[in-house]
Order: structure tokens, then C-alpha cells, then sequence
């Protein structure tokens, strides 16, 4: 009987062992997938965030673009007129530059 005794005590933790190690990387595996599925999620919440500022970025009206020489389309047809005005004798030397600096002052 004596001599049967270790075996049962052996086979008591050999068969523990394996249970616990296998608890012990159930648990692992369960923790490191818990984390990566976060992961992904904050990934995917920070890919959204981004698309919707692109998006409110690309409807948003764009400034006017001005013309060649930085001048406006409205500031080039009011000296256009300016100087037809000029040309037919309607304003003098003088206003046609005071009015042409003031145009040319309000881009």
C-alpha cells in the first residue's frame, strides 16, 4: 500500500499542472484580445474623425481667388470704368488718380 501511496500523489499534480497552465494562457490569450479589439475600435473611432474634418473641410466655400496681379474681378471692372470715364473727358487727371488709389487701396 505504502508503495503505492507516491504514485497517487504524483498523478494528483501531474494532472494540476496542466490544468493550471492551461487557465493561465486561456487567460492570456483572452486579455490580449480583449486589448486588441480596443485597439481596433480606437482605430476605427479616429479613422471617422478624420473623414468627417476632410469632409467639413472640402464644403466649406473656398476663399475667392483673385485674379492675376492679386486684384479681384469687381476691382479690375471698377478701374475698367474708371478709365473709360477718364477717356471720355468725364473725370479729370487728378479724380481719375484719386479714385484709382482708392480702388487700388480697398484690395
Amino acid at each position: 500500500m505504502w508503495l503505492l501511496a507516491p504514485f497517487a500523489l504524483v498523478s494528483i499534480f501531474m494532472r494540476r499542472r496542466p490544468l493550471a497552465r492551461a487557465a493561465v494562457v486561456g487567460g492570456a490569450a483572452y486579455y490580449g484580445g480583449k486589448r486588441r479589439a480596443e485597439s481596433q475600435t480606437r482605430e476605427e473611432e479616429q479613422e471617422a474623425r478624420l473623414q468627417d474634418l476632410e469632409a467639413q473641410q472640402q464644403s466649406a466655400a473656398p476663399p475667392p481667388a483673385p485674379a492675376s496681379g492679386g486684384m479681384s474681378q469687381d476691382s479690375m471692372a471698377k478701374l475698367k470704368q474708371l478709365a473709360e470715364l477718364h477717356e471720355q473727358g468725364v473725370l479729370t487727371d487728378a479724380e481719375f488718380e484719386v479714385q484709382k488709389q482708392k480702388i487700388l487701396q480697398g484690395m
